[in-house]
């Protein structure tokens, strides 16, 4: 729910949000308050015998294939006080550098996009970097999982890096989508490795207070980053905004990069985990890890999710629309490779992109598509929002920006508080649902709000709302998705809810980018026939050059017109997806949150067998 990512966003967490976002995004963070862990987090030294820690260290089915998990388990014995608190800090500059990152740069895509005379392609870029999004996280997680935490962080380091260096050097419309194309890989992970970690180290029942307290930064940079990124777009440029996360990001990460590395070291010369096997040569290596990535599926499942999505966008914009070749072979071919990916991965696949045992995983499915209607909704209503306030409002433009960033705070707020009632409630389900109504009721507010004569404090309220629902709502579907599985599956079930949701987004996003590209045109000739054609289509590709009309003038008052009809569709479109989420919901399983890991076993932190009557009473009559 924003890049919740969503991440995920019922707002922008998310990542993106999404984060979200995403979240956007995206919501889905962690915390480096030590004062919040449970008791098995307390820095002790381990006097369990040998042989629980061999029996802790060794699972039942493939060790390389869960050596990451076997290695985070092994460092809650290697981690002292002051290297624990170290930890947390480091993760806490995390966050904080993926917070400044997603209340700034998103800001500089529509004025990049305008500089090139293409902002109409917002959309486009947006939907290949929701793909990018989706099927990395699965990647992203594999590596975790088959190598470790560390080794993936530094994965994502090396695309965030070139993705930004890429964009800021950018000398067109498409470089520019390359770049973003490559970024998501690195944003995406990043996202996706917090919220891992702050599983590893958090017991169920402040598992959702420690990752909503790791989004505290949004609060900060709601308004600190819109001052930057006013600033950066009125003098050094939207380049140097770009360019200056290609530094602020390793220097960020490299704390956490070096704790964790450090950590599986010392585990491993301890024994306390066992290595790798290396009997095996380099290319029988190179095709395990292949075929444990299914790089094969999420091949296609991307290919054909960004040829059916595209073209949807592209429309408008090519030669003869719907009647080009490309725009129908694209269509075709991606039509065509869905039942190849579903073929594969039932027929073939020896280690799924999503495997059968979560499709068969009630409280996994419905947070997935909890997530995915809910990005759907939100991308729908906020893809062209930024945009349709720069030239509706009279607002100065830091207003504008931090008017953007309202459904942040609010997310962050509230996401905070959904995680401290469920350290008391025990509960999840609850706020899921709580939260979704709050959400559509602001989805409702905006057909009204979205006008440009609706008063400011009506369309603020449309924004609050929708992050008010948003937080309970990402908060409670991530850790009710969870608590339904062991540990060894934490990562990927992650990975594969979110991997839906954001292909919610995509879908969302498309949805916008199609309405806008079919409307925007004829409306803007519906209320400026006094203007030429090539002075319309300057005011389709520029939010810059409709602005620069001042609020009165008959040029800037018939785009506000045309804003303003097609707004009205999106904002309906994206009502009507909201209800689906909430009916959806009320199918969630009311998992009880307790001291263990997750609720599917009863395993602590170092994955050593406890006993917990609460958990084990509520967690089997949930399965039942």
């Amino acid at each position: 729910m924003g890049a919740q990512a969503a991440e995920w966003p019922c707002g922008v967490l998310v990542e993106k949000n999404f984060l979200f976002a995403a979240y956007i995004t995206s919501l889905r963070r962690e915390s480096h308050g030590v004062p919040f862990l449970p008791s098995t987090m307390s820095d002790r030294k381990s006097d369990k015998s040998p042989s629980d820690v061999e029996r802790a260290s060794t699972p039942s089915d493939d060790h390389d294939s869960h050596l990451g998990v076997l290695t985070v388990e092994a460092t809650h014995k290697v981690y002292g006080k002051y290297s624990k608190w170290f930890l947390f800090i480091s993760l806490g500059l995390a966050a904080y550098i993926y917070s400044l990152d997603s209340t700034t740069t998103y800001n500089y895509l529509a004025f990049a996009a305008s500089f090139f005379g293409n902002h109409s392609l917002i959309s486009t870029i947006q939907v290949a970097q929701a793909v990018i999004i989706a099927v990395g996280k699965p990647v992203i997680a594999k590596i975790a999982d088959v190598g470790s935490r560390g080794l993936a962080y530094v994965f994502v380091l090396i695309f965030y890096v070139v993705g930004y260096i890429v964009i800021a050097s950018a000398n067109n419309i498409q470089t520019i989508g390359g770049g973003i194309v490559v970024y998501a890989v690195g944003y995406t992970g990043l996202q996706l490795l917090t919220q891992i970690i702050i599983a590893d180290i958090t017991a169920l029942k402040w598992r959702g207070l420690v990752s909503a307290l790791m989004s505290m930064p949004f609060i900060i940079n709601a308004f600190v980053g819109s001052n930057i990124a006013a600033d950066i777009i009125t003098g050094a440029g939207w380049r140097w905004g770009y360019g200056m996360f290609a530094i602020l990001v390793p220097a960020t990460l490299s704390p956490l990069i070096i704790t964790l590395l450090w950590a599986e070291r010392k585990a491993r010369k301890l024994g306390i985990v066992k290595p790798r096997s290396s009997t095996k040569s380099f290319g029988h290596k190179f095709l395990s890890t292949v075929d444990k990535l299914d790089v094969v599926g999420l091949v296609l499942l991307g290919t054909a999710v960004a040829l059916i999505l595209l073209p949807l966008t592209l429309s408008r914009s090519a030669r003869s629309g719907w009647k080009n070749p490309s725009i129908i072979a694209m269509l075709v071919v991606g039509i065509v490779l869905l039942p190849v990916y579903l073929l594969w991965d039932i027929k073939f696949a020896k280690h799924p992109v999503v495997p059968g045992r979560f499709l068969r995983n009630r409280s996994v499915v419905i947070a997935g598509a909890v997530g995915a209607f809910d990005f759907v909704s939100f991308y729908i209503s906020y893809a062209y929002l930024y945009s349709f306030v720069i030239v509706v409002k009279p607002w100065p433009l830091l207003h504008a920006t931090y008017f953007a960033q309202t459904q942040t705070v609010a997310l962050t707020v509230f996401g905070i508080s959904a995680g401290l009632a469920m350290r008391f409630i025990h509960r999840a389900k609850p706020l899921l649902v709580v939260g979704l109504c709050i959400r559509l009721l602001g989805c409702g507010l905006m057909i009204h709000s979205r006008g440009a004569n609706a008063s400011d404090a009506e369309i603020v309220w449309s924004q609050l709302l929708q992050g008010i629902g948003g937080g309970f709502a990402a908060v409670a579907s991530q850790v009710s998705a969870q608590a339904a599985v062991p540990h060894v599956d934490v990562a990927m079930v992650t990975a594969v809810v979110l991997l839906v949701t954001e292909i919610g987004g995509a879908i969302g996003t498309t949805i916008a980018g199609a309405i806008w590209t079919a409307m925007m045109p004829d409306k803007l000739a519906e209320y400026l026939p006094f203007l030429d054609d090539a002075t319309r289509t300057q005011l389709y590709g520029s939010i810059v050059a409709a602005a620069a009309y001042p609020r009165g003038h008959p040029v800037r008052e018939g785009v506000i017109l045309a804003y303003d009809d097609v707004m009205k569709i999106l904002t309906i479109a994206a009502t009507v997806f909201a209800v689906v989420p909430l009916a959806l919901s009320l199918l969630m399983p009311n998992w009880y949150l307790g001291d263990q890991q997750n609720a599917a076993d009863n395993l602590n932190l170092a994955g050593e067998r406890v006993h917990n009557p609460d958990v084990d009473t509520n967690s089997t009559s949930e399965k039942r």
